[in-house]
């Protein structure tokens, strides 16, 4: 089994800043993908940004320029970083984790959930 722990929410006042941390662990031959989604509210869980095992990286338009993601794949770890946080950042940040598991089996893998609050 693959399990995905996140760390690092909280609360914070606009304009302030956050770090997220994501470390996968168990039977795991290779990543994929990783990324972050996240869910407010009444919402449906859209993804924040993502990045493959080579580096290369996506992000909802929303977030560019001050949310960074980055991994460290001896790790099996993905951060990321949030900068100029807004009120409408508020959510349910969930780390996604494309897995290939070490009898080869692929499948996606998800964290608990970490929340969010961006509020003065």
């Amino acid at each position: 089994q693959v399990q995905l722990v996140e760390s690092g929410g909280g609360l914070v006042q606009p304009g302030g800043s956050l770090r997220l941390s994501c470390a996968a662990s168990g039977s795991i031959f290779s990543i994929d993908a990783m990324g972050w989604y996240r869910q407010a509210p009444g919402k449906e869980r859209e993804l924040v940004a993502a990045i493959t095992s080579v580096g290369s990286t996506n992000y909802a338009d929303s977030v560019k320029g001050r949310f960074t993601i980055a991994r460290d794949n001896a790790k099996n770890t993905v951060n990321l970083q949030m900068n100029s946080l807004k009120p409408e950042d508020t959510a349910v940040y969930y780390c996604n984790a494309d897995v290939r598991t070490k009898s080869l089996r692929r499948a996606d893998y998800w964290g608990q959930g970490t929340q969010v609050t961006v509020s003065s």
